[in-house]
């Protein structure tokens, strides 16, 4: 079958899913994957564990479809109901699968774990499917033809499911024609939001060429700008398009791919030869968290420092009691002692501190909600700035952290212009 433009449906299983417990990601995985090959999901379905209910929704999209992935529903227990749903509407028989079984021995062999009942039921497969491998979990992938559609079954565990979209997707690749690759050009930034920075590209570039696809995905904290062509003979325009969003965004662009601000500070200060801690009251060790969950992370990070109460203030870091009298917790000269203290604490070479109302109660008149002081450079060159971010509390922390980190990469880079959100943030603080 070759179409340029295939039906490919999506069938989500599970209560989980129904009842929020679980929140789907797996949709996005496989849509992000699709669309590589330039395909696309017209449509998805979640439907709970209720075998009349995956019978019907299975066999309708069976007959409006070219391609339907079914998500989840592949394992051990008897709510996992997607090979008996399968079977059924196919009108097969489930039996033992050969392959099945043997990756289920493989896998139980590898844990010194029983090959047991429960086990074996992820080896009784419709009798026409054939298998699709999982590399790292017990359940395998099967699929098979119903309707004149080809149904792909996969696990609901996001790390096997990743895994299994490769293959997958080669196959979808070889039965559809797509040969060309959608290629994708993904620019991280912090400090810009969606709008700010589709005004910004629209002022300069109002003719925009229609072979190189502009997109945004909104994040917190990071937005990501995306130039997508589905030819190689575009390459040269959206090579063109990258130079001017470079020349347009400037610094608030960290990286490219999937780069975080946390992933290029540490770069930095490892093709630098520094070294950094963190002194952090409102985020509670957030930032360290994201130094930290990066690999080979000790090289450039060397210590956090959560000084949540004053008392800890003063005595780990040694900011004094009368700056925490006279000007409070939430000040530009407790930040710089932070700072200090973290920097005389660790001998590293640069320190971040920041201290703020996280919310939602604790503000007052004079800082309210949302009021921050960062604090961030090297001994004798800190540099501070008061910034009120009035979001919940949960994405005021991330934010505030981030910001943390743009700034220690903006002194690394030698950069000496002020972002975006310095602008948009400062104004309201006293």
């Amino acid at each position: 079958m070759a179409d340029s433009n295939p039906v490919i449906q999506l069938l989500l299983t599970g209560n989980e899913i129904m009842s929020g417990d679980t929140v789907d990601s797996n949709s996005a995985m496989i849509a992000q994957r699709l669309a590589q090959l330039g395909l696309s999901v017209q449509r998805k379905v979640t439907v709970g564990d209720d075998p009349a209910l995956l019978r019907r929704e299975l066999a309708q999209l069976s007959r409006d479809s070219d391609v339907v992935i079914v998500n989840g529903g592949l394992g051990p227990t008897i709510d996992d109901l997607t090979a008996q749903v399968l079977a059924d509407v196919s009108g097969q028989p489930l039996r033992e699968h050969p392959q099945a079984r043997a990756h289920l021995e493989q896998w139980c062999a590898r844990r010194n774990a029983p090959l047991n009942a429960a086990n074996l039921k992820q080896a009784m497969l419709p009798a026409a499917a054939d298998i699709i491998d999982n590399p790292i979990g017990s359940a395998v992938g099967f699929q098979q033809e119903l309707n004149d559609c080809l149904i792909i079954c996969t696990p609901g565990v996001p790390s096997e499911l990743r895994l299994m979209l490769d293959p997958v997707t080669a196959t979808l690749a070889q039965r559809l024609g797509k040969t060309a690759q959608v290629e994708i050009i993904r620019l991280q930034t912090f400090g810009l939001g969606e709008s700010s920075a589709q005004q910004i590209i629209s002022d300069a570039a109002p003719d925009w060429p229609d072979d190189v696809d502009l997109g945004f995905r909104a994040g917190a904290p990071q937005l990501e700008v995306k130039l997508t062509i589905t030819d190689a003979a575009f390459r040269a325009q959206q090579q063109g398009c990258r130079e001017q969003l470079y020349e347009l965004l400037g610094d608030h662009i960290i990286g490219e791919g999937s780069t975080t601000l946390a992933q290029r500070v540490l770069q930095l200060l490892q093709e630098q030869g520094k070294t950094i801690p963190t002194a952090e009251s409102c985020t509670g060790g957030l930032i360290a968290s994201m130094l930290t969950q990066v690999p080979g992370s000790s090289t450039g990070f060397h210590a956090g420092f959560v000084t949540y109460a004053n008392h800890i203030k003063h005595s780990v870091l040694g900011v004094e009691e009368a700056a925490l009298a006279e000007h409070g917790a939430v000040s530009e000269a407790v930040v710089i002692q932070m700072a200090e203290g973290a920097l005389r604490r660790s001998g590293a070479d640069y320190a971040i501190a920041v201290s703020g109302v996280a919310g939602p109660d604790g503000g007052t008149e004079d800082k309210p909600v949302g009021t921050v002081w960062l604090a961030w450079g090297s001994a004798g060159q800190i540099s501070t700035r008061g910034l009120c971010w009035p979001v919940e509390r949960t994405l005021f922390q991330t934010m505030i952290a981030a910001a943390g980190l743009d700034m220690i990469r903006r002194r690394l880079l030698g950069l000496s212009s002020e972002p975006n959100y310095f602008r948009q943030r400062a104004t309201q603080v006293s």
